[in-house]
Parts: C-alpha cells; structure tokens; sequence
C-alpha cells in the first residue's frame, strides 16, 4: 500500500525521504530520519520501532546493510515487513519480508533508495530513483518530490493513494522539512509539492529563529511563530 524514496545530499549533510500510501497519515508510521545519522523507511503492515531502532544502529556507524541483517535477524514477524536502510556513506540497503503485499520491488541508485508494495507494476522503483538521479542539482527536497512524482507517473500504487508526506533534516536534531497531507480524495503528491512550495521560501527563517531570533529575519515576515 506504499512507495517510498530515501535519499541523502552529499553538498549538505541532509537525509530525507517522501512516501505515499493509500492509508491514512503514511508518513507519520513510515518516515523516520536523523541529523548525521541517515534514513530508515519501515513500510507494508507498518512497525514503527523498526524505523527508531534502525536509526539508533546508523548513530552508532553501522553501514547500511549491517543495521538492515540486524533489523531482519532479531525482529519477530520480520516476513511482513518491508524496510529500507540509507546512511551518510555506501549504498543503501532494501528487504521485502514473505508476507509483502502484492507486487512490490526496490531498487538502489546513487545516494537513494526507492521501495514500494501492491504496485501497479514491479517498475516503479527503478523509475523513481532515475528521476531522483536526474535532478542532482536540486535541492534533496525537490529531488524526492520529482522521484514521487514520476513513480506516479510510472503507474505508482495498484489503487489511488490518499496521503502523502516529506521528512527532511539536516544539521539540528529537528527536521527542516516535515510536511504531510494526512488524507485527501485528490493527488496527494500533487499537494505535498504544493506545500513544499510554500515551505522553500520559509525554511532557513525558521531554522534561524530557533538558532538566534536576533539575527533571524523579522517576525511576521515568513510568519509566525
């Protein structure tokens, strides 16, 4: 019920993913992230802990395909999971449990990681992490907004989704971007981008003002609080 991009910016330190899901509030279950750390994806019948616990193990400076065996060698009902693994360094690293719905496949790319279950075909991912390959100089942000949009251009989940959601971070142990659409009977990606654009222009203000209000921009002028 999820497709999913990871992936990191080399220039900037950042770590993000973007998902999508015909379930409600996707990205609040599946979308886990650390400053310096890296990136864990935990989708299809969704387990939380694993996304918290796989962070842990890239703080600690496991690379990416030794958090994904400890995730998978230690963890009950580990078949109905779908996990993917991306930290500061090396390539990323991908599982699909036994029990991953319908037609579901991943694919790795330079600095990401596309993943997906019950999709409309086993394509999608590959063609995620070409988009995401072929917007480099973007912002890490904009890179995985058009990653989402082209696996849903390439056919994305089996069935409509209805949610949708971007988590960023970068240098501070809070994410610069964290943007959801938690439920809507449009384009879910289509109105993540649209906040993204209200977002970009608001981001650095805000990481400012909790930094040093009294070198940030004037309250009031990119909003409050």
């Amino acid at each position: 019920m999820t497709f999913s991009i990871s992936g990191r910016c080399p220039r900037t330190g950042e770590f993000g993913i973007a998902v999508s899901s015909s379930s409600p509030a996707v990205a609040a279950r599946c979308a886990h992230a650390r400053a310096g750390a890296g990136v864990v994806g935990a989708q299809n019948i969704t387990d939380p802990r694993l996304g918290q616990r796989g962070l842990a193990l890239l703080a600690e400076g496991l690379a990416a395909p030794a958090v994904l065996a400890r995730l998978t060698e230690a963890t009950p009902h580990i078949q109905y999971r779908q996990l993917v693994v991306l930290g500061p360094s090396g390539p990323a690293a991908v599982f699909h449990g036994s029990g991953t719905l319908g037609v579901h496949g991943g694919a790795l790319g330079q600095d990401c990681a596309a993943a997906g279950n019950l999709l409309a075909h086993d394509g999608v991912p590959q063609a995620m992490v070409a988009a995401f390959e072929a917007a480099a100089e973007q912002p890490l942000a904009a890179r995985l907004l058009a990653a989402m949009q082209a696996g849903l251009a390439a056919g994305g989940e089996a069935g409509p989704v209805h949610s949708a959601g971007m988590l960023v971070v970068r240098d501070q142990p809070w994410p610069v971007a964290d943007l959801r659409v938690d439920w809507t009977e449009g384009d879910p990606v289509a109105e993540l981008a649209a906040l993204w654009a209200l977002w970009q222009p608001q981001q650095e203000a805000y990481v400012s003002r909790a930094l040093d209000p009294s070198a940030a921009p004037a309250f009031g002028v990119a909003g409050d609080p």
